[in-house]
């Protein structure tokens, strides 16, 4: 009867463990619905601004598709080696997650390495944004994205710490899946970034 009442304790305890796990995904979309908004927003303020150029530059005499286009790839990838750290998640071989993890890390670095190369360029050749409104926008909307990616890549580097010291755990394998939806969000927003922005202005 001991033995009954043991197990179901265990039980018990671990339906309610696989709960909060599955709680805290739940809320962890609940925050990327308000992301949503906050882009939307700097979106339809970069629509409204887009053409406020006070005899500036507009998109297509400053944006370079072909430099953007490989920083776009670089993300992408690194969506892609991303979901191979998921798979190798699932096989429970806690040195493929990280050998992935990795290459993500490397390739959202060289993302943000050519962002911030962009924006000294223009900053450089006084195109900042506080020469116009299109670039004020231009800046806020890119720079926005950037600055999520940027955190992307510090919890990025952190569930690798956390993976090697402790394992494919429950309470990391729950990190490691809302840091999934999280970087994969940011691709998705990068796509629309790309296309609004810089395909769009450039024409």
């Amino acid at each position: 009867m001991a033995t009954d009442t043991l197990h179901r304790n265990v039980a018990h305890a671990e339906h309610g463990h696989h709960d909060t796990g599955a709680t805290k995904v739940f809320g962890f979309w609940i925050y990327l619905m308000s992301d949503c908004i906050l882009f939307g927003m700097l979106f339809a303020t970069y629509a409204v601004l887009v053409n406020g150029t006070a005899g500036g530059p507009s998109g297509k005499d400053i944006f370079d598709l072909k430099f953007v286009l490989v920083e776009t790839f670089a993300l992408l990838f690194s969506s892609i080696t991303y979901g191979m750290a998921m798979i190798a998640m699932n096989k429970n071989s806690k040195s493929q997650v990280n050998t992935w993890l990795a290459l993500t890390f490397l390739f959202g670095l060289v993302f943000i390495g050519m962002e911030i190369y962009e924006f000294h360029k223009l900053i450089e050749e006084g195109f900042g944004p506080d020469r116009s409104a299109f670039l004020s926008a231009f800046f806020a909307l890119v720079g926005t994205h950037g600055i999520h990616v940027t955190s992307g890549l510090i919890w990025i580097a952190i569930m690798m710490t956390q993976v090697a010291g402790r394992g494919l755990t429950a309470t990391n394998r729950t990190r490691l899946m809302c840091l999934s939806l999280f970087w994969h969000f940011l691709d998705v927003v990068w796509i629309c970034v790309f296309t609004v922005v810089y395909l769009m202005g450039a024409m």
